[in-house]
């Protein structure tokens, strides 16, 4: 493949060489000419949020509250007035004897009850021997609902041992006592996260080396993020002292702030390494770095947090506040990229390479390049590879077709966890939907009703529910203190996140309550945990194309400004979303469909969790137009050096190639090593995430693209004239548009 005969680069393009003397490129510079006060700005910043992290930090749980929703309704009622047994989070505390019944030991439930009961935090606690259904029909298996002011799944883990010690009278008198739902949660043992961060940065030491061969190309990368990472969760702990943040915000900050720190820092490092070949001076070669790259990192971080931010459509708290925090730590991974690594490479300086464990090695030259003849063989037959690469796509995401939104259950933890065996205790002694009954809470519509009136509607209304297919067992509607409310709870005849609980409930609220409570001038709403789960699932479900819609309109208007081009723009959007339906794939086949969920520690099939396709949506599409940003900017670069479409592919491709591909090996690795979290629904994000990038780095990054720009050809590079007018100029490499007529840094 060979360059055109124009000797130069056209007019108004940046010389090879040429440095940008913009606001990026001064803020490298300085940044390289004084290392020592930048590193010691950042380790105050850190110091202090730390700090202030600690003292003022706020805690982290579930918030499926739905304002406006009949469910959030029934909750509402049933807080104002059920009393101290209706309000708050329940847990329960599931006891079970090998021989006899619980009753032979009630000195100790009873004990232990009023230990729970004098617990900070705990409002109510309901003895298993007293409260009518908490035992099962032979006596053995009992259980406990002890209600907190708060979700204790968020409590400090000194509070387990709290209530360790609250049931030691049980545990001492032969009583096996496990605990279920938030407070499982809380007494899960701690320290897989921890593993997986340690297994993801070991993987990025070993593949900087083995990629880079220099010790400092490896360390300074690491150093960046690590700092970055850092800092952002301890932001993101002070937000959420004064904002509702899930309980899974953390882990989410960590998979994303470390894989993207370490890859922002990765490519400006790599374009570093390159220029101090050309540039004397390595503040100089610092400045260029983050006026070309680190214009890159700039939109690729931008472009990635406004996809994050595309989540607020839902119009869902719990879903918007996910992508706050998996966005902070985007930001200040770009932020350290921009500003700490810079300050690492001027302290440095040429001796860069110094240290190394082979022969260091950047960005290649020459026609010779391994990348360069892979792009020469895509170039040949462009078409064959972009149906080949299609096609794979393509059959991955049929399994996609077929997913099953809903709520993952306590069925689906660690057989060994204490959640997983309190809840196949209560299943096994009152049936699976003992793990997630409902509550029925009705008002009457019309003042002054009999008592007469009130006893008849109680009568059908249990008759009703009884009936209704899919129902175990109802309890006999009973009135609040107050007498405003009548209130039943029905046990489904099936698990929480079985389908036929979701069709139960549908049912429940479409049909047996309306047909049922109309006649008596009555309104009956649903409510409860499973209940609100399976509103919230039906919310997102219903809003998951508007916020589809929106992250491809921005990504899509984003790369338009950067790049100028309507059809590279839209190619990139439409790659994308081929590789996002063929990660939901995977996952739908491994956790869904169960092909090979067991090795992943997950031993029966599930739901896919109803915010998780939404979460990877927008991580997965920001995730993939950062690449699409790193070499579609490398491209574009050797496009207005020589206007020659085939030759700049080829040049675009070999010159990000080996960073590109060792950022996704790094990105991949920091991902799947959350599959070692006891979380399914973390194993889930971190499967369909590592899918991603491996695709997205090599279907689409070495096929698609190319095939799709050779094909193109010049027509890549067309805009509207009127077009051109109207746009932002947002250049990603700091160099000219070739249509502008001055250069903007």
């Amino acid at each position: 493949m060979q360059p055109t005969d124009q000797a130069g680069p056209p007019p108004g393009a940046t010389p090879p060489g040429a440095t940008p003397r913009g606001l990026l490129h001064r803020t490298g510079r300085g940044c390289a000419r004084h290392p020592w006060l930048v590193i010691a700005c950042w380790l105050l910043v850190l110091l202090a949020a730390v700090g202030a992290d600690r003292a003022w930090g706020g805690r982290y749980e579930d918030d499926f509250t739905l304002p406006g929703t009949s469910v959030q309704t029934g909750a509402d009622l049933l807080a104002a007035h059920g009393g101290p047994t209706a309000r708050g989070v329940p847990a329960q505390i599931v006891l079970t004897v090998p021989d006899g019944d619980l009753a032979a030991h009630r000195p100790a439930v009873e004990a232990a009850g009023k230990r729970l009961a004098a617990l900070p935090d705990v409002t109510a606690v309901a003895d298993p021997l007293t409260t009518p259904g908490a035992t099962t029909p032979d006596g053995r298996t009992g259980y406990y609902t002890v209600r907190f002011d708060s979700n204790p799944a968020s409590f400090d883990t000194s509070y387990a041992d709290r209530v360790d010690e609250a049931v030691a009278p049980l545990r001492a008198d032969g009583v096996t006592v496990e605990y279920g739902g938030p407070l499982g949660k809380l007494a899960a043992p701690a320290g897989a996260d921890r593993a997986s961060e340690t297994i993801g940065i070991a993987t990025a030491v070993i593949v900087l080396l083995l990629g880079f061969g220099s010790v400092a190309a490896a360390a300074f990368p690491l150093i960046s993020a690590v700092i970055g990472l850092l800092a952002g969760l301890a932001g993101l702990g002070l937000l959420a002292a004064g904002f509702s943040f899930a309980a899974v915000s953390p882990t989410l900050a960590v998979m994303m702030g470390l894989g993207v720190g370490l890859d922002y820092s990765l490519f400006l490092v790599t374009r570093h390494r390159k220029l101090l070949h050309t540039l004397p001076d390595p503040a100089d070669a610092a400045g260029r770095t983050v006026a070309t790259s680190g214009r890159a990192v700039l939109v690729a971080a931008l472009t990635v947090t406004a996809a994050l931010g595309g989540l607020f459509a839902s119009g869902v708290g719990f879903i918007g506040m996910l992508g706050i925090a998996a966005g902070a730590t985007v930001l200040t991974g770009a932020l350290a990229a921009l500003t700490l690594t810079p300050a690492l490479l001027g302290l440095a300086g040429r001796r860069i390479d110094r240290f190394r464990v082979r022969t260091p090695v950047d960005e290649p030259d020459g026609d010779g390049d391994v990348w360069q003849r892979w792009a020469a063989v895509v170039g040949r037959r462009p078409l064959t590879f972009l149906l080949l690469g299609a096609t794979l796509l393509a059959v991955l995401a049929v399994p996609a077709a077929s997913m099953r939104l809903g709520h993952v259950d306590a069925g689906a933890s660690p057989a060994a966890s204490t959640e997983r065996r309190a809840y196949d205790l209560l299943s096994d002694g009152f049936g699976p939907g003992a793990n997630g009954p409902l509550t029925v809470v009705v008002t009457l519509d019309k003042d002054g009703a009999s008592a007469e009136e009130r006893t008849a509607l109680a009568r059908d209304l249990r008759q009703a529910l009884s009936r209704t297919p899919g129902v175990a067992s109802a309890t006999a509607p009973a009135p609040t203190a107050d007498g405003a409310l009548l209130v039943s709870t029905v046990v489904p005849d099936s698990a929480p996140q079985d389908p036929d609980t979701a069709a139960l409930l549908h049912r429940l609220a479409d049909e047996t309550l309306p047909d049922t409570l109309g006649p008596h001038h009555a309104t009956g709403y649903l409510t409860g945990q499973t209940a609100a789960q399976q509103a919230f699932r039906d919310v997102l479900a219903d809003r998951l194309p508007l916020v589809v819609g929106l992250v491809v309109a921005a990504a899509f208007f984003l790369l338009l400004a950067v790049f100028r081009s309507p059809l590279i723009a839209l190619k990139a959007a439409l790659l994308n979303l081929l590789s996002i339906g063929a990660s939901f794939g995977v996952v739908v086949a491994v956790f869904q469909w169960g092909w090979g969920s067991a090795l992943l520690g997950v031993d029966e099939s599930v739901p896919v969790e109803s915010y998780v396709p939404m979460m990877m949506f927008a991580i997965v599409f920001g995730l993939s137009m950062d690449y699409e940003v790193f070499l579609l900017a490398r491209i574009r670069e050797h496009w207005l050096s020589g206007r020659d479409n085939e030759a700049a592919v080829a040049a675009g491709l070999a010159s990000t190639a080996r960073v590109i591909t060792c950022a996704a090996l790094i990105m991949t690795s920091v991902f799947l090593a959350f599959l070692l979290s006891a979380n399914p629904v973390v194993k889930m994000l971190a499967l369909g995430l590592g899918v991603s990038v491996v695709l997205d780095a090599t279907v689409v990054r070495l096929v698609l693209v190319p095939a799709t720009m050779n094909l193109l050809g010049r027509a890549n590079w067309w805009i509207p004239a009127w077009l051109d007018r109207i746009l932002p100029r947002l250049d990603p490499e700091g160099g000219h548009d070739h249509h502008a007529p001055e250069a903007r840094a």
